[in-house]
């Protein structure tokens, strides 16, 4: 899957990664919704990272489009509630 963070640029993850990323994506939901800002921003930092070390660079030129976009580190939690699903930032 092509995962793109914003303000980064897009990495191809296998999806046998995902139950990883889903774990800290729910934990990042859970932060949210009881309003845990130095939970989110940590939380979220993680998930960011997992993606980064998972990952597979896509070279700056390439034009693949993007199956899950994730926010860049200094997202707020207001922009990052916008960009949620049902499922939070990736889906289930």
């Amino acid at each position: 899957m092509i995962v793109r963070i914003m303000g980064e640029g897009q990495l191809r993850v296998a999806d046998g990664h995902f139950a990883e990323l889903n774990t800290l994506d729910d934990k990042l939901l859970a932060e949210m919704e009881s309003g845990d800002a130095e939970g989110f921003r940590r939380t979220l930092g993680a998930l960011l990272e997992a993606v980064r070390r998972l990952g597979e660079p896509l070279p700056d030129d390439a034009l693949e489009p993007s199956e899950l976009i994730l926010p860049g580190p200094d997202a707020g939690l207001d922009e990052v509630r916008g960009m949620l699903g049902d499922d939070g930032l990736i889906p289930g």
